[in-house]
């Protein structure tokens, strides 16, 4: 904690730097429709929210999504397939319609990769640093704002941005007293209940809002329920003079899953789609409690001041508990990976067994938030930063076994670790004239992993110390109906737990990203159209490449050289009152300069080595494409309107390895869908809505992701996997607003 307490002292010695700041106030541009550049925003309510985003004339790449947009593709599915429609956006489903364990690719960049932020609070797992969307079901119906950054963006609290991130807000509350009841219905067996109320403003300052949520699902995957329940609860006390506020913010989510994260064999496509493989016995049934369980609880506070008219002061703290299993059927487990001896039945010594276990994660991760910000026109300073501590405890259960031999509640492994992870930046922004803009992020990040131990090494101990500095810096030209922009950012990112397990031989370099984006866009009443080049290169980037490391593990391996380099279209358009249209496409090449593929050979032992030269990155298609048409029928009165939307997306060819080839790949695939919103007014401010939808309109059989791996006995065999997604479906919402 030393390392923590000093970023901390770092932070409070930088607040000189931006007393020092120049008080000269240059001219506004007279461009700035939305009034924001990337830190100009004021609004007590998303203080710590907008110190992380950037604004309408930032040299970033990024995408706003609006409380209005959320509502109406909120029908219960993942928080990921609410954002399917953003430019360079893949998602995928283990279940296969949307439900459960879900996740996203932007630029092809992986969910391991994508920093998300929740109010300015990190979710990343600090160990996988992945995001688990499952573990905050309906999160997007108490959200009113969701900002997406493609590449490096500003600068941003957790597991670093390496290609994308996400920030999502939840803390807005009404001044009038509001409920609102959305019931969704849809195909397998989809069910989502939930009820948001709110206090609206009372005496004192006060307001609460609660949110209770269900939601259900059979799956499209056999085996691949999903029962999730979840809650938010907001208080918030404002000053009367509106210069302090307090907010204090619970949610939580549980779920129970079928386990379907396996994928489907190629070979079984064609007979079975919707097959699963997981908890199958000897005996042809499967194990009934294959599923994962999960709670995760999430506490932040946060002190907003307005300390004079130029600046804010924000500080939160949070506290993330959580704690679950996954239980599972095992076929021909030897025991002595589970450090038992084995038993001896009718004088044989039987050295394997079938049994049950569960796999257990108990950790918690708190820490505190400070930023500080200084606002005049034309300028826009922000000091701010974290401290991050994450305790973590893995241990295993051996629940069962059929030949004996176990002792009841068998614990066979119990492994802690811990993390310490503190930043600091600075932003500023700066207008110089009417027409240019000037911003500079600088952030140093600190990172301490410790490991003690993995499941299958025990005896392994990581300790490892990291220092990332991440300076970006942008230009942007205002025009009086466009904007042209250039960018340069770094960005630095630390192996996670898996790849620690190459043991004391081997140790992974960290990852270092250097993003080059150059962009104009321009916008009118009725049209806007945006291109966006970048260039990602990658330093030492850990990808697959079937190497077995020192203790027998498959983990990544460092490549020298790697980038991303495409080229983003977006372009909006209302022909009429009743007619408007959308498009987006990211055309790009992913590709890793040089790199050695090792494949067992059980032939020969061992393993063989193939040099491959400028493959493509895996699950990382060229093009991106997508478009829709908006058809609004009738001149209703203002308290009714109906709008038929279709959209269509095409994803070029995804490899599956780093290998480009072709027989490990996933096949292009278009999709439509249909959607229907209609929205009147029942006597005074009661708003009924219906959402209906028709997905993959055109019933296209279809894989999102994948997964292979090959090795030699009796020549090359290779095997892929594909995670199937649902043909033809459907859902129905019915909102209730008063």
């Amino acid at each position: 904690m030393n390392q923590i307490k000093a970023a901390l002292i770092l932070m409070a010695a930088g607040l000189p730097m931006l007393l020092a700041a120049q008080e000269q106030n240059p001219p506004v541009a007279s461009n700035t429709e939305d009034a924001d550049s990337t830190l100009m925003v004021h609004q007590l309510d998303d203080v710590v929210v907008n110190a992380l985003r950037v604004g309408h004339n930032a040299p970033f790449a990024h995408a706003n999504i609006n409380k209005k947009e959320i509502k109406e593709l909120n029908t219960g599915v993942d928080l990921p397939f609410l954002l399917d429609q953003t430019a360079s956006v893949l998602v995928n489903s283990d279940a296969g319609n949307g439900v459960g364990y879900t996740d996203i690719r932007i630029r092809g960049t992986d969910n391991n990769r994508i920093n998300l932020t929740i109010n300015g609070v990190p979710i990343n797992d600090p160990e996988s640093q992945g995001v688990f969307f499952v573990n905050f079901p309906d999160v997007a119906s108490s959200t009113s704002s969701i900002q997406i950054q493609r590449g490096v963006g500003a600068s941003t609290n957790g597991s670093g941005a390496f290609g994308a991130s996400i920030n999502i807000s939840n803390l807005a509350q009404e001044y009038s007293a509001s409920a609102r009841l959305s019931n969704s219905v849809g195909s397998y067996g989809l069910l989502r209940h939930s009820l948001n109320l709110g206090s609206g403003m009372l005496k004192g300052g006060f307001q609460f809002d609660l949110r209770l949520s269900k939601i259900s699902s059979d799956g499209y995957v056999e085996r691949s329920s999903a029962d999730l329940k979840s809650f938010q609860f907001l208080a918030g006390w404002r000053s009367k003079n509106n210069k302090s506020r307090l907010k204090f913010n619970l949610f939580s989510g549980t779920e129970k899953t079928g386990q379907a994260w396996n994928g489907v064999l190629e070979q079984d496509l064609a007979e079975n789609r919707r097959m699963n493989e997981l908890g199958l016995k000897e005996d042809g049934t499967y194990y009934r409690n294959q599923t994962d369980n999960y709670q995760q609880d999430y506490y932040q506070l946060f002190w907003d001041q307005q300390l004079s008219h130029h600046w804010d002061l924000n500080t939160g703290i949070f506290l993330t508990r959580g704690k679950g299993y996954y239980d599972e059927y095992r076929i021909d487990e030897k025991y002595s990976d589970y450090f038992l001896p084995s038993p001896v039945i009718g004088g044989d010594t039987i050295p394997t067994t079938s049994l049950t276990r569960q796999l257990w994660l108990d950790n918690y991760y708190y820490g505190v938030l400070l930023n500080l910000k200084y606002r005049a026109p034309g300028r826009a300073l922000v000091l701010g930063g974290s401290a991050l501590q994450y305790d973590a405890k893995h241990y295993g259960y051996v629940n069962w076994a059929a030949n004996g031999g176990v002792p009841e509640a068998y614990q066979w492994y119990h492994l802690p670790a811990y993390k310490n992870d503190a930043n600091i930046y600075a932003k500023a922004e700066q207008q110089f004239g009417l027409n240019w803009l000037g911003t500079l992020d600088l952030q140093y990040r600190y990172v301490n992993y410790e490991i003690q131990g993995f499941r299958k090494n025990i005896d392994i101990r990581q300790e490892n110390v990291y220092g990332f500095f991440n300076p970006k810096a942008g230009i942007t030209y205002l025009g009086a109906r466009s904007r042209a922009y250039f960018s340069f950012a770094m960005a630095g990112k630390e192996p996670n737990r898996n790849d620690f397990e190459a043991g004391i031989v081997e140790v992974p370099k960290p990852e270092r990203l250097y993003d080059y984006e150059l962009g104009y866009q321009y916008f009118s009443k009725s049209s806007s159209f945006s291109a966006n080049l970048y260039y990602m290169f990658y330093r030492d980037q850990l990808i697959l490449t079937g190497k077995i490391n020192d203790v027998g593990a498959y983990t990544r391996s460092n490549v020298d050289e790697s980038y991303r380099a495409g080229i983003e279209l977006e372009a909006k358009h209302r022909f009429s009152k009743k007619f408007s249209a959308f498009a987006n496409a990211t055309l790009s090449q992913n590709k890793i300069k040089a790199f050695t593929e090792y494949i067992d050979d059980y032939d020969n032992g061992g393993q063989q080595e193939v040099l491959h030269k400028n493959t493509d990155i895996a699950l990382s298609p060229n093009a991106i494409a997508q478009a829709g048409i908006s058809y609004e029928p009738f001149d209703f009165a203002k308290d009714q309107s109906l709008r038929l939307s279709l959209h269509g997306k095409y994803v070029s060819r995804q490899y599956l390895d780093n290998t480009s080839n072709n027989g490990r790949s996933i096949q292009p695939y278009t999709l439509f869908n249909f959607n229907l919103n209609y929205t009147t007014s029942l006597f005074k401010q009661h708003d009924v809505s219906i959402i209906a939808g028709v997905n993959n309109l055109l019933n296209k059989k279809y894989e999102s992701k994948g997964y292979t791996f090959s090795y030699y006995w009796g020549g090359l065999q290779t095997y892929n996997y594909y995670f199937p997604q649902a043909g033809r479906n459907y859902n129905l919402t019915l909102v209730l607003e008063i």
